[in-house]
Protein backbone atom coordinates (compact mmCIF):
# COMPACT_ATOMS: atom_id res chain seq x y z
CA UNK A 1 0.00 0.00 0.00
CA UNK A 2 3.07 2.63 1.16
CA UNK A 3 4.47 1.67 -2.53
CA UNK A 4 1.48 2.22 -4.41
CA UNK A 5 0.91 5.23 -2.89
CA UNK A 6 4.62 6.75 -3.42
CA UNK A 7 4.19 5.50 -6.74
CA UNK A 8 1.57 7.37 -7.59
CA UNK A 9 2.44 10.97 -6.01
CA UNK A 10 6.05 10.39 -6.24
CA UNK A 11 8.39 13.09 -5.21
CA UNK A 12 7.23 16.58 -4.35
CA UNK A 13 9.68 18.83 -6.99
CA UNK A 14 8.57 19.29 -10.58
CA UNK A 15 6.08 20.41 -13.48
CA UNK A 16 4.48 22.63 -11.15
CA UNK A 17 2.02 20.31 -9.80
CA UNK A 18 2.61 20.39 -5.94
CA UNK A 19 5.44 18.06 -7.28
CA UNK A 20 3.73 14.48 -7.56
CA UNK A 21 4.75 14.35 -11.51
CA UNK A 22 7.79 12.29 -13.08
CA UNK A 23 6.85 9.30 -14.34
CA UNK A 24 4.44 8.49 -16.28
CA UNK A 25 2.98 4.86 -15.76
CA UNK A 26 -0.20 3.97 -17.47
CA UNK A 27 -1.23 1.05 -14.77
CA UNK A 28 -4.85 1.69 -15.47
CA UNK A 29 -4.47 1.64 -19.38
CA UNK A 30 -6.13 -2.21 -19.56
CA UNK A 31 -9.19 -0.91 -17.79
CA UNK A 32 -9.28 -3.48 -15.47
CA UNK A 33 -5.93 -3.79 -14.02
CA UNK A 34 -5.36 -5.14 -10.66
CA UNK A 35 -4.48 -2.50 -8.42
CA UNK A 36 -1.96 -5.39 -6.60
CA UNK A 37 0.02 -4.52 -9.71
CA UNK A 38 1.37 -1.28 -8.98
CA UNK A 39 4.58 -0.71 -7.47
CA UNK A 40 7.34 1.78 -6.50
CA UNK A 41 10.17 3.02 -5.05
CA UNK A 42 8.52 4.29 -1.74
CA UNK A 43 10.13 7.71 -0.70
CA UNK A 44 7.18 10.00 1.41
CA UNK A 45 6.26 8.40 4.39
CA UNK A 46 2.55 8.74 4.92
CA UNK A 47 -0.28 7.06 5.75
CA UNK A 48 -4.17 7.56 5.19
CA UNK A 49 -3.98 8.36 9.35
CA UNK A 50 -2.14 11.51 7.88
CA UNK A 51 -5.25 13.57 6.05
CA UNK A 52 -8.51 14.58 7.03
CA UNK A 53 -10.65 12.47 4.27
CA UNK A 54 -13.45 13.39 5.64
CA UNK A 55 -12.68 16.99 3.17
CA UNK A 56 -12.82 14.90 -0.04
CA UNK A 57 -16.63 15.42 -1.66
CA UNK A 58 -18.63 12.85 -2.53
CA UNK A 59 -19.61 13.58 -6.02
CA UNK A 60 -23.03 13.08 -6.54
CA UNK A 61 -25.87 13.05 -8.84
CA UNK A 62 -29.69 12.30 -9.03
CA UNK A 63 -32.35 11.78 -5.65
CA UNK A 64 -29.95 11.78 -2.88
CA UNK A 65 -32.76 10.36 -0.44
CA UNK A 66 -33.75 7.56 -3.24
CA UNK A 67 -33.97 3.91 -2.01
CA UNK A 68 -31.16 2.78 -4.22
CA UNK A 69 -27.84 3.92 -4.33
CA UNK A 70 -25.20 2.88 -6.93
CA UNK A 71 -21.47 3.90 -6.54
CA UNK A 72 -19.27 3.32 -9.47
CA UNK A 73 -15.55 3.09 -8.91
CA UNK A 74 -13.64 4.50 -12.16
CA UNK A 75 -10.12 5.40 -13.37
CA UNK A 76 -10.18 8.30 -16.04
CA UNK A 77 -6.81 6.28 -17.64
CA UNK A 78 -9.46 2.93 -17.98
CA UNK A 79 -10.69 2.71 -21.40
CA UNK A 80 -13.65 0.26 -20.30
CA UNK A 81 -14.37 3.29 -18.13
CA UNK A 82 -14.86 5.69 -20.85
CA UNK A 83 -17.00 3.25 -22.90
CA UNK A 84 -19.34 3.01 -19.89
CA UNK A 85 -19.41 6.95 -19.55
CA UNK A 86 -20.43 6.84 -23.63
CA UNK A 87 -22.61 4.32 -23.48
CA UNK A 88 -24.44 2.93 -20.72
CA UNK A 89 -23.94 6.06 -18.59
CA UNK A 90 -26.31 7.90 -20.45
CA UNK A 91 -28.80 5.05 -20.17
CA UNK A 92 -28.92 5.02 -16.47
CA UNK A 93 -28.85 8.68 -16.55
CA UNK A 94 -32.18 8.59 -18.26
CA UNK A 95 -34.06 5.59 -17.14
CA UNK A 96 -32.88 5.84 -12.87
CA UNK A 97 -30.95 9.51 -12.34
CA UNK A 98 -32.67 11.94 -13.92
CA UNK A 99 -36.15 10.52 -12.95
CA UNK A 100 -34.95 10.42 -9.14
CA UNK A 101 -34.87 6.60 -9.09
CA UNK A 102 -31.37 6.75 -7.44
CA UNK A 103 -28.45 8.14 -6.30
CA UNK A 104 -25.39 8.14 -8.57
CA UNK A 105 -22.19 8.44 -6.66
CA UNK A 106 -18.79 8.63 -8.55
CA UNK A 107 -15.50 7.69 -6.90
CA UNK A 108 -11.95 7.92 -8.16
CA UNK A 109 -9.85 5.42 -8.41
CA UNK A 110 -5.97 6.04 -8.84
CA UNK A 111 -4.15 3.58 -10.71
CA UNK A 112 -1.74 6.06 -11.75
CA UNK A 113 -0.70 9.90 -11.68
CA UNK A 114 -2.29 10.76 -15.01
CA UNK A 115 -5.38 9.41 -12.85
CA UNK A 116 -4.78 11.53 -10.13
CA UNK A 117 -4.50 14.77 -12.46
CA UNK A 118 -7.21 14.02 -14.06
CA UNK A 119 -8.77 13.86 -10.78
CA UNK A 120 -7.79 17.16 -9.74
CA UNK A 121 -9.23 18.91 -12.92
CA UNK A 122 -12.44 17.19 -12.14
CA UNK A 123 -12.69 18.41 -8.85
CA UNK A 124 -11.38 21.89 -9.45
CA UNK A 125 -15.24 23.02 -10.62
CA UNK A 126 -16.73 22.03 -7.56
CA UNK A 127 -19.98 19.64 -7.24
CA UNK A 128 -21.81 22.01 -9.60
CA UNK A 129 -19.33 21.20 -12.92
CA UNK A 130 -17.88 17.71 -11.68
CA UNK A 131 -19.81 15.47 -14.04
CA UNK A 132 -19.32 17.92 -17.30
CA UNK A 133 -15.89 17.96 -16.63
CA UNK A 134 -15.85 13.80 -16.01
CA UNK A 135 -17.61 13.86 -19.43
CA UNK A 136 -14.97 16.10 -21.39
CA UNK A 137 -11.70 13.70 -19.88
CA UNK A 138 -13.43 10.57 -20.71
CA UNK A 139 -14.39 11.87 -24.62
CA UNK A 140 -10.57 13.04 -24.70
CA UNK A 141 -8.98 10.24 -22.74
CA UNK A 142 -7.35 8.76 -26.02
CA UNK A 143 -5.55 12.44 -26.35
CA UNK A 144 -4.75 13.43 -22.99
CA UNK A 145 -3.93 10.35 -21.51
CA UNK A 146 -1.31 8.93 -24.93
CA UNK A 147 0.31 12.77 -24.90
CA UNK A 148 3.85 11.24 -24.07
CA UNK A 149 5.35 13.03 -21.47
CA UNK A 150 4.03 14.10 -17.92
CA UNK A 151 4.26 17.55 -18.93
CA UNK A 152 2.01 16.78 -22.19
CA UNK A 153 -0.30 14.51 -20.43
CA UNK A 154 -1.33 18.10 -17.95
CA UNK A 155 -0.87 20.28 -20.36
CA UNK A 156 -4.15 18.68 -22.44
CA UNK A 157 -5.80 17.82 -19.26
CA UNK A 158 -5.16 22.06 -18.86
CA UNK A 159 -6.89 22.38 -22.20
CA UNK A 160 -10.28 20.11 -20.76
CA UNK A 161 -9.95 22.50 -17.76
CA UNK A 162 -10.35 25.67 -19.65
CA UNK A 163 -13.12 24.56 -22.24
CA UNK A 164 -15.10 23.69 -19.10
CA UNK A 165 -14.51 27.74 -18.36
CA UNK A 166 -12.09 27.58 -15.61
CA UNK A 167 -9.51 30.10 -16.06
CA UNK A 168 -5.62 29.56 -15.58
CA UNK A 169 -4.99 30.48 -12.03
CA UNK A 170 -8.00 28.64 -10.72
CA UNK A 171 -6.56 25.85 -12.80
CA UNK A 172 -2.93 25.89 -11.43
CA UNK A 173 -4.34 26.08 -8.02
CA UNK A 174 -5.53 22.82 -8.15
CA UNK A 175 -2.61 21.16 -10.19
CA UNK A 176 -0.34 22.81 -7.23
CA UNK A 177 -2.49 21.47 -4.10
CA UNK A 178 -0.70 18.96 -2.93
CA UNK A 179 -2.19 18.10 -0.07
CA UNK A 180 -5.26 17.44 -1.70
CA UNK A 181 -3.95 14.57 -3.85
CA UNK A 182 -2.61 12.79 -1.25
CA UNK A 183 -5.53 13.49 1.18
CA UNK A 184 -7.54 11.74 -2.28
CA UNK A 185 -5.17 9.12 -2.86
CA UNK A 186 -5.83 8.39 1.34
CA UNK A 187 -9.76 8.56 0.94
CA UNK A 188 -9.23 6.03 -2.45
CA UNK A 189 -7.13 3.72 -0.26
CA UNK A 190 -9.91 3.49 2.49
CA UNK A 191 -12.93 3.10 0.03
CA UNK A 192 -10.64 0.39 -2.03
CA UNK A 193 -10.09 -1.58 1.13
CA UNK A 194 -13.78 -0.70 2.79
CA UNK A 195 -15.48 -2.31 -0.75
CA UNK A 196 -12.74 -4.22 -2.18
CA UNK A 197 -12.13 -2.28 -5.40
CA UNK A 198 -9.53 -4.92 -7.46
CA UNK A 199 -10.73 -3.17 -10.92
CA UNK A 200 -12.32 -0.54 -12.68
CA UNK A 201 -14.97 -0.04 -13.53
CA UNK A 202 -16.82 -1.78 -10.49
CA UNK A 203 -20.02 -0.64 -8.86
CA UNK A 204 -21.91 -1.09 -5.63
CA UNK A 205 -25.40 -1.11 -5.89
CA UNK A 206 -27.02 -0.82 -2.83
CA UNK A 207 -23.63 -2.05 -1.00
CA UNK A 208 -23.50 -5.42 -3.48
CA UNK A 209 -20.50 -5.18 -5.57
CA UNK A 210 -20.33 -6.36 -9.20
CA UNK A 211 -17.99 -5.81 -11.93
CA UNK A 212 -18.46 -4.24 -15.28
CA UNK A 213 -21.44 -5.32 -17.00
CA UNK A 214 -24.07 -4.77 -19.89
CA UNK A 215 -26.03 -1.80 -18.90
CA UNK A 216 -29.41 -4.45 -19.70
CA UNK A 217 -27.92 -6.56 -16.37
CA UNK A 218 -27.05 -3.23 -14.52
CA UNK A 219 -30.94 -2.40 -15.35
CA UNK A 220 -32.03 -5.70 -14.22
CA UNK A 221 -30.45 -5.23 -11.13
CA UNK A 222 -31.40 -1.96 -9.98
CA UNK A 223 -35.29 -2.69 -11.34
CA UNK A 224 -35.16 -5.57 -9.01
CA UNK A 225 -33.55 -3.29 -5.50
CA UNK A 226 -36.58 -1.06 -6.86
CA UNK A 227 -38.99 -3.71 -6.74
CA UNK A 228 -40.09 -2.92 -10.33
Amino acid sequence: MMQRRNMILGGFAVLGLGGWALSNNMGGGSGSTELSNLAGAANAQTTSGDFDTSSITEMVVGNPDAAVTVVEYASFTCPHCAAFHSGAFKQLKADFIDTGKIKFVYREVYFDRPGLWASMIARCGGQERFFGIVDLIYKGQSNWARAGEPAAIVDELRKIARLAGMDNDTIEACLQDAEKAQTLVAWFEENKNRDDVTSTPSFLINGNKHSNMAYGEMKELIDAELGS
